[in-house]
């Protein structure tokens, strides 16, 4: 493998990228804009792109929010409307949902190459890029729903946070939360990270922490708030929407309720979801302070963690906000592998239940779903563990290098 790695050179993971979003719009795309007989179901090439284009205004053009509703948020919403833009000069007055799923696959594509090119910028060693590079959860969800632009906001966060910019992470990681919710997860561990900055007094401390929390309110409302006074009903369904969603049949409580294990109502289950999250996100960061309290943004993939296994919705694509970040910070590759394995068996047994409902086969049941999610399940929580117990992974601990190495001098794997 690393012989093969050096061979490539440092241009490996490009080409190994471009493979990579090229099966990924081939896993999404065969099945065109109509579907027959529950084949995004059989072969998992479901795409919310593809009923998206019919809905919330997008085939017409109209601006979401102010002449749609729409169910993401804000900076979501703008993607979208402008994939529809996009869509429409690819397929011209034709236009479908086939072209509007290309659009999407197109620009994710791109997003894809600029978290690529933010690791190498940030000094990652080449085997943890192409982990990004050849992700299959890239070949999964490329094409799936728009959760690349968050990850794009928070891997951006991650690494100004590792450079010591502190404003900035705080800025894109409340940016990445009005694209989807999970990077404001980060926004803790960054003002934690500003309160027990070593070698400063506690009134320069609490200052800088107090502005990185300006700067969040500022940063998210920047984008929030326009909307919010032109369109409030129609901004708020995404809040809304999360309050009131029942569950998903890979998630925890749904799971418990399937197998009559633990049976609650809605209000029963956004309070204990919420409070073992919290619990949990609590616990992960007092362990985890004695290794990293240099750098408690290190503590965001654990905790992101947490918030998937707890949360009362678990969609397939969520592993993809994840990935990234075992990428950048992970330090058990077998945890790893479980979490690849697991994320594949918990797409397909999840979308294999659908097609067992409409009469399909393959089919599978519940009980698979509950197997796929307990090796998930038990990756995450041995990847959790070692994130807490590990030392920084050796890029992050590296000081970054003044002038790029030579471009024929090998970059260190790690």
């Amino acid at each position: 493998m690393q012989r093969l790695i050096d061979r490539l050179g440092p241009n490996g993971p490009y080409i190994a990228l471009a493979l990579t979003c090229l099966l990924g719009w081939a896993f999404k795309a065969h099945c065109g804009a109509g579907w027959t007989w529950s084949e995004q179901y059989i072969t998992g090439c479901y795409s919310d792109a593809v009923p998206f284009w019919g809905l919330r205004g997008v085939a017409a053009g109209q601006i979401p929010y102010l002449q749609a509703r729409m169910e993401y948020p804000v900076l979501t919403g703008a993607l979208i409307w402008a994939e529809g833009v996009l869509a429409r000069v690819i397929g011209g007055r034709g236009a479908d949902a086939a072209d509007f799923l290309n659009a999407v696959v197109l620009v994710n594509a791109m997003l894809a190459y600029v978290v690529l090119e933010l690791m190498r910028g940030a000094g990652v060693g080449l085997r943890r890029q192409y982990g990004w590079a050849l992700a299959p959860p890239l070949v999964l969800y490329l094409g799936h729903n728009w959760d690349m632009l968050a990850v794009t906001f928070a891997v951006t966060a991650i690494l100004a946070a590792r450079r010591g910019e502190m404003v900035k992470a705080t800025a894109l990681a409340a940016l990445g939360g009005a694209a989807k919710l999970f990077p404001v997860l980060m926004l803790p561990l960054l003002g934690l990270t500003a309160l027990f900055r070593a070698g400063r007094a506690w009134p320069r401390r609490i200052r800088d922490a107090a502005l990185l929390v300006i700067v969040a309110v500022v940063a998210w409302g920047a984008v929030n708030v326009p909307v919010a006074v032109l369109a409030f009903d129609n901004w708020r369904e995404f809040y809304a929407f999360s309050r009131e969603r029942g569950g998903t049949a890979a998630s925890v409580w749904e799971l418990l309720a399937q197998f009559n294990w633990w049976v609650t109502d809605l209000p029963t289950r956004n309070f204990w979801s919420f409070v073992l999250f919290a619990g949990g996100a609590a616990t992960i960061v007092a362990v985890g302070w004695r290794r990293h309290r240099d750098r408690p943004w290190l503590l965001f993939m654990p905790v992101l963690a947490w918030f998937l296994l707890t949360n009362k919705v678990y969609s397939p694509q969520f592993d993809l906000w994840l990935w990234p970040m075992i990428v950048l910070t992970g330090t058990r590759l077998r945890a790893m592998a479980l979490f690849l394995l697991g994320d594949l068996a918990a797409y397909f047994a999840e979308f294999w239940f659908f097609a067992g409902l409409d009469g399909a086969w393959p089919s599978a049941t519940q009980a698979d779903i509950l197997a796929a999610a307990i090796v998930r399940g038990a990756a995450m929580l041995w990847l959790i563990h070692g994130a807490i117990r590990d030392p920084a992974p050796r890029w992050i601990a590296i000081p970054r290098p003044s002038t790029p190495p030579p471009e024929d001098r090998p970059i260190p794997a790690g």
